[in-house]
């Protein structure tokens, strides 16, 4: 038989009310609460039943939005909930804050790594798997109209002033110079549909393609290239990447990825999500064999074009050299582990014995450089409706 010495002045005995939840039903049942000094637990009275929680195994359960109120949970049991009108109860609760310890944490750990693998499986495998088999079955009017929306993102997303999307150039001598470019180098081409070919007003040396036929240029790009056989380079690789329909499927397999992303972070209104997706378009990096198959298709379309394929090598091996750590479309191309051996293989498909024809002439190659010096009143806010749908 022990003997329990108190020393200092013993508390009053506690009595209180409170509204008991067992769990399986969502009525409140009213309950009377003592305490059992001697054994240490809380007694909670209900008409017909009595409980006794241990007070080193009371937490409180915290979030409350009533900060006057307390609601009491026992530790290990998920569902029973006690709540008390007022905080009386608090002192007399040891370890009301402290956190349960975990429970079998090898099991936790073991979970968490396979739900951070189950992810992975999902945007690196099924993702693009699913990407590549719905990018064959989208109707023509469907891949129009993301590539007409997703370009209305990249220029507001490119947009640093926040006042409007950056505008399209379309100085009347130099959009026919482009469309000069892009009949010299589609002649005979088998297209699925009409390009959509459109100059933006940023300084970004960039280009890219997106779904439905379009093909972006930056006035960027334009003013870094010194002759018109370097545009046309660029240009007739993003005609590679239209023909094989890598945007739309770059685009599926982004869109899913970040989707999939943004329903385990919480981004389900999508605004940032959409950011990121114009961000990834732009920067679009697209596997080994895609980019090496739209290398293939621009040295054979140049050299049926009478026009030198080594021009994008020497295009980017001058703006590396220039400019130092690449940017824009040098970085979309030199960021590839094999680009030299990519530049080399530009120089070696174009023959030595060739003769070829200029780009454009002097009078037209002056004015594609000129196509976005004109007053902002006459740059469109939307790309030319094609009155011809993409098949």
């Amino acid at each position: 038989m022990s003997t329990v010495i108190r020393v200092g002045t013993e508390p009053a005995a506690f009595v209180g009310e409170a509204a008991f939840f067992d769990g399986d039903k969502a009525v409140p049942q009213n309950a009377t609460l003592t305490l059992d000094e001697e054994a240490r637990e809380l007694v909670i009275a209900l008409a017909q039943s009595e409980h006794r929680w241990p007070l080193n195994k009371i937490r409180e359960v915290p979030d409350q939005a009533g900060r006057d109120v307390m609601m009491l949970r026992l530790d290990g049991d998920p569902v029973q909930r006690l709540f008390l009108p007022n905080r009386t109860l608090a002192p007399r609760l040891p370890h009301r804050t402290r956190r349960a310890p975990v429970s079998r944490p090898g099991r936790i750990a073991a979970w968490a790594v396979a739900a951070v693998g189950a992810v992975a499986v999902i945007v690196l495998l099924l993702v693009p798997r699913l990407a590549n088999q719905l990018a064959d079955h989208i109707p023509p009017g469907g891949e129009h109209a993301l590539g007409e929306v997703t370009l209305t993102q990249i220029r507001s997303a490119l947009d640093q002033t926040g006042l409007q999307p950056v505008p399209f150039c379309t100085a009347a001598e130099g959009m026919a110079a482009l469309d000069q470019l892009e009949r010299r180098l589609t002649a005979g081409l088998d297209l699925p549909g009409p390009l959509s070919v459109h100059v933006l007003d940023h300084d970004m040396v960039n280009a890219f393609a997106l779904p439905g036929g379009y093909i972006v240029l930056f006035r960027g790009l334009i003013d870094a290239a010194e002759t018109p056989e370097e545009v046309a380079a660029v240009f007739a690789h993003e005609i590679g990447h239209v023909i094989s329909r890598d945007p739309t499927r770059h685009a599926l397999r982004s869109a899913g990825s970040i989707g999939v992303l943004g329903l385990i972070f919480g981004d389900f209104a999508g605004g940032a999500l959409v950011l990121f997706l114009a961000e990834r378009l732009i920067d679009a990096t697209y596997a080994r064999d895609a980019e090496e198959a739209a290398d293939r298709f621009a040295h054979e379309t140049l050299l049926a074009a009478a026009l030198p394929p080594s021009a994008i090598g020497s295009f980017f091996e001058r703006l590396l050299k220039e400019n130092g750590e690449p940017e824009g479309i040098v970085a979309h191309f030199l960021s590839h582990p094999q680009m030299g051996d990519r530049i080399a293989a530009a120089r070696d498909a174009t023959p030595d014995n060739a003769v070829f024809r200029p780009a454009l002439t002097d009078p037209e190659w002056n004015a594609l450089r000129k196509i976005c010096r004109q007053s902002a009143r006459d740059v469109p806010s939307e790309p030319p409706k094609s009155g011809v749908g993409w098949r």
